[in-house]
């Protein structure tokens, strides 16, 4: 379903989520604020819904994490939106007003509006066309979580001859990440609670429960043996695939650092590779499962659920 649409704004203001001290859902609020501009080489989207990931809450967390992403006070929330062109400054071609579009703009994203660079080449500062049939809740989901999933794939080139062992697999990028490897034709392996099996099962991965004594249980799926690995949540995955003889070229973490093993960056996924997830999506080869979706009005509830981590599929605010 399409996302619907709000009520008018009144002229030259629009609503935004912001941050006046850095913490967790406690500290976002809704406010008043100018309606941004397009300038030169920038587009100008009306956003009608904003998906949220772990990335969100992390970044706004404390002062030093935000100095790392450029971040300082008063700060947006959220990176992930769709939404309609509604302005487009000099210099631009391939957008007009009226266009459907998904992309990124790095903590702003949760606002009646955000202003981004319209040739997608910085990552979080990105405008793309959204495919027929694709709505914009599903596109609000699309861009942080694709990026991830497909620049940690490639760093191991999955295919079909390869058994895949996906830590973390029921999460935000593990819905992507399972889905590209088992469209690559790999068989999947994904970690998760026993609460999350029937979840991974339908995503296209064997479910396996996570904690003490996983390398026998994967033992026991795979007799054949595990030949690549990405942990999507810590380096639990990393170990047991190093005591499963998975050599570090073929290891891939997205949380963390491990000598020797190659750390993956959504903000470095090939060019192409977030249009061609939504042309997945558009030819119903991948799905994006939203497990719920929040007015702005209730962002601090929506955060809350997000950053507990056990939700299964994306959480979306709708504008």
């Amino acid at each position: 379903m399409q996302a619907a649409q709000s009520k008018q704004q009144p002229a030259g203001g629009s609503r935004a989520v912001q941050l006046d001290s850095f913490g967790g859902p406690e500290v976002l609020d809704v406010r008043e604020v100018p309606a941004p501009q397009a300038g030169p080489g920038q587009v100008r989207v009306r956003v009608t819904a904003a998906g949220l990931n772990p990335m969100d809450w992390i970044m706004t967390a404390d002062a030093d994490t935000a100095a790392r992403f450029g971040l300082t006070l008063p700060v947006g929330f959220g990176t992930d939106y769709a939404g309609v062109v509604d302005q487009v400054g000099d210099r631009v071609s391939g957008f007009a007003p009226g266009n459907r579009v998904f992309g990124g703009a790095l903590s702003r994203a949760v606002a009646d509006f955000v202003v981004v660079d319209a040739s997608g080449k910085t990552a979080a500062n990105e405008v793309h066309r959204t495919p027929d049939g694709v709505d914009d809740r599903t596109a609000a989901t699309l861009t942080i979580a694709g990026r991830t999933a497909a620049a940690a794939l490639a760093a191991i080139g999955p295919g079909p001859d390869d058994t895949l062992l996906i830590g973390g697999a029921g999460g935000g990028v593990g819905v992507f990440a399972v889905q590209l490897a088992r469209i690559s034709g790999a068989r999947v392996i994904g970690t998760g609670s026993a609460a999350s099996a029937g979840h991974l099962r339908a995503l296209g991965a064997e479910p396996v429960a996570y904690g003490d004594g996983l390398a026998d249980r994967v033992r026991a799926l795979a007799p054949g043996g595990v030949t690549a690995a990405v942990d999507l949540h810590g380096v639990d995955t990393v170990h047991v695939a190093r005591e499963l003889g998975v050599p570090d070229s073929r290891i891939c973490t997205v949380a963390a650092q491990v000598d020797g093993v190659t750390a993956a960056n959504g903000a470095n996924a090939a060019p192409g590779a977030l249009e061609e997830i939504a042309r997945l999506v558009a030819a119903g080869r991948l799905r994006v499962p939203v497990a719920a979706s929040f007015p702005i009005e209730h962002i601090r509830r929506a955060a809350e659920l997000q950053a507990g981590r056990h939700v299964r599929g994306k959480v979306v605010i709708d504008l």
